[in-house]
């Protein structure tokens, strides 16, 4: 392996024009004679002549030395650029957002636009969150996540950023023309009730909610996301209890939605982060750009 102090040597030399005018600019203590010594043993490691003298004190790189100046000179030149921007926390960097679909969609949007504005040169991931919980965080698979946690460990920090409200999701064409009631359960006996996977958070509550107003459904079919089973409702194939960030529900042009529960249900989503995670602008920023619920 090549020593990168070598390389420095090298650069700076080749910059200045030898090794004198080298020493005096070097942003380090170092003499002339050092630096021909350095040069010397680079030289031994790639087995080539790298500068030559060309007059008295002026050096400039062989063709051997001119290539690998080539290669590694854009990297020295900018190295001590990048550290400053790393000390003063400058840099963009790349930040993982884990999220639930239906928050992706409604939540993220303008919420990533003010990002974008903030850190415009930082890069994005994007991944749906299919399970709710921390563990993404703790492997460092995720910067941050977005989702109702009832529960949060010691050693994850959160933010509240939205509230989600629990809904009755039907087709339009089953609520009379200008009614603003929802329709009665029992003339829904006919479709499935759009079910969260069996064993997930949310269809525990879906089966709770129904179970506190005594409903039995009489067939279900289980779906993945809110999104999913928003499209099954538009489609007249079931209806179903979803989130929504709004509280009158979710928009549809074939859906009727109306609030769940006496009172209506609620639930806080946070942006959670890993108490001891690495210095991150991009985190902070998204931290400062965080939608204020109230």
């Amino acid at each position: 392996m090549v020593d990168l102090r070598r390389l420095d040597v090298l650069h700076l030399v080749a910059t200045h024009g030898g090794y004198a005018r080298a020493a005096r600019a070097a942003p380090y203590p170092i003499t002339q004679p050092a630096l021909h010594q350095q040069v010397k043993k680079l030289e031994a490691e790639v087995g080539l002549q790298l500068l030559e003298r060309i007059g008295k004190d002026q050096m400039r790189p062989t063709a051997a030395g001119a290539h690998l100046l080539g290669f590694v000179g854009p990297f020295l030149r900018d190295l001590p650029g990048v550290v400053r921007r790393l000390q003063t926390g400058e840099f963009d960097g790349v930040l993982s957002i884990h999220a639930e679909s239906l928050l992706i969609r409604q939540l993220l949007p303008a919420w990533l636009k003010a990002l974008r504005r903030r850190r415009p040169h930082g890069q994005l991931q994007l991944q749906e969150l299919l399970r709710t919980d921390v563990t993404p965080l703790r492997t460092g698979a995720a910067d941050a996540i977005l989702a109702w946690l009832p529960d949060v460990p010691d050693d994850i920090a959160t933010q509240v950023v939205a509230v989600l409200h629990g809904c009755l999701v039907v087709p339009r064409d089953r609520v009379a023309a200008r009614s603003r009631k929802a329709p009665r359960l029992e003339g829904l006996r006919d479709l499935p009730f759009l079910a969260y996977p069996v064993g997930s958070r949310p269809h525990a509550l879906q089966m709770q909610a129904l179970a506190n107003d005594g409903i039995v459904p009489a067939q279900t079919m289980q779906l993945d996301t809110a999104d999913t089973i928003l499209g099954y409702v538009e489609s007249g194939l079931g209806w179903s209890l979803v989130p929504s960030l709004d509280a009158e529900g979710p928009p549809g042009r074939q859906l009727a939605a109306f609030p769940w529960g006496r009172p209506p249900a609620a639930f806080p989503v946070v942006l959670a982060w890993r108490k001891d995670a690495p210095e991150n602008p991009m985190l902070d920023a998204l931290i400062a750009t965080a939608p204020n619920p109230a």
